[in-house]
């Protein structure tokens, strides 16, 4: 399977806006729906948003809908997660992750078969 890599995390201030971008090393993204999920140290990773290619549905964790926004972009072959009116509670380590063709239920992370490293968002006070 390809290796997925994120970029486009950072140090901001509270209240800004940023980009953070998923794409495959060594392939295409994988032809399914695909989702963005964070993690805190000492805290287990959550879910953050998710894109369905086949029907193109969005999905957001209530704690950051409203605020951000995922979409993918087929001719440059990149996940993005928009995010904006940053909170410092948004900081942790935003991995990018494939999954199924598309979500029955609840979106957990035992959905999700292929992860990145992650990137680091930090959101200042």
């Amino acid at each position: 399977q390809v290796q997925l890599v994120e970029s486009g995390g950072g140090l901001v201030q509270a209240g800004d806006s940023l980009r953070l971008s998923c794409v495959a090393s060594g392939g295409a993204l994988p032809n399914n729906a695909m989702g963005w999920f964070r993690q805190t140290p000492g805290k287990e990773r959550e879910f953050v948003s998710a894109h369905t290619k086949m029907t193109g549905r969005t999905y957001f964790s209530d704690l950051v809908r409203g605020r951000f926004s995922i979409s993918r972009d087929n001719a440059a072959d990149t996940l993005y997660l928009q995010m904006s009116k940053l909170k410092p509670e948004d900081t942790g380590r935003y991995y990018c992750a494939a999954g199924p063709p598309y979500f029955r239920g609840k979106i957990t992370e035992q959905d999700f078969n292929n992860w990145g490293q992650g990137t680091q968002v930090t959101v200042s006070s």
